[in-house]
């Protein structure tokens, strides 16, 4: 590939699911530690990305969903149910995505 047409690192930036966070970084980035970093990742509710190296490295959008679990952890919901109330709350906003694509299209059917 001509060395043009190649991507650049920085091209990753804007990419939510880029694995660009050490776990460091990471948990101190949503206000939380290591250990909780990995408590969800056991619990499913996150799987980082391993380096080369093998250690965890988190996106964007994964930090967006662990931050929301701390948050209900923090307010007093037991870290098992803090991940499944995540895992519903984004599923429920997949679907309620998907409905709104349908009825557009059914709306552009009708009118067509």
């Amino acid at each position: 590939m001509p060395p043009e047409t190649q991507p650049h690192a920085t091209d990753r930036l804007d990419d939510d699911d880029f694995p660009a966070y050490t776990m460091g970084r990471a948990a101190e980035m949503i206000g939380a530690t290591p250990g909780f970093l990995r408590t969800i990742g056991e619990a499913g509710l996150i799987t980082p990305l391993r380096s080369e190296g093998g250690h965890r490295r988190y996106s964007r959008y994964q930090l967006r969903i662990a931050a929301r679990a701390r948050e209900l952890v923090d307010g007093g919901t037991p870290i098992d149910a803090a991940c499944r109330i995540v895992v519903l709350e984004d599923q429920l906003e997949e679907a309620l995505r998907i409905n709104e694509e349908l009825r557009s299209a059914a709306d552009e059917d009708a009118g067509a």
